[in-house]
């Protein structure tokens, strides 16, 4: 799976609340750089995502995914540009993440939000 399949599925586990499918994207030793903290570990990144996230009931609305790599390659650098959105629709924040990817698995990511 291409870099960027590997990204447009992250999002779609995390909206569909697939656990099992979102830790089946990341590395063993995934790092996720966000604006509050950073996340070390599969394991602890699914837990958050899963328990400890300030609102679970969001969907992420993508704009553009910019990507470094050749489709079909699974190492790669990609971008994302998107807002977050609550239950009801309503935009809580903008956001840029950028993934690394390689071996067709997320190696690392770095969050901005405004």
């Amino acid at each position: 799976m291409d870099a960027q399949t590997v990204v447009r599925r992250y999002y779609r586990a995390i909206d569909d609340h697939d656990y099992e499918a979102f830790a089946d994207l990341l590395a063993p030793a995934v790092v996720h750089h966000r604006p509050d903290r950073t996340i070390e570990g599969r394991e602890t990144l699914v837990t958050f995502m899963r328990d400890e996230r300030p609102d679970a009931d969001t969907s992420h609305e993508v704009d553009r995914v910019f990507a470094d790599a050749t489709p079909g390659d699974g190492d790669a650098t990609v971008a994302v540009r998107g807002r977050l959105r609550d239950a009801t629709g309503e935009r809580l924040f903008g956001f840029v993440d950028v993934f690394s990817v390689a071996d067709g698995r997320i190696a690392e990511i770095e969050t901005f939000t405004r």
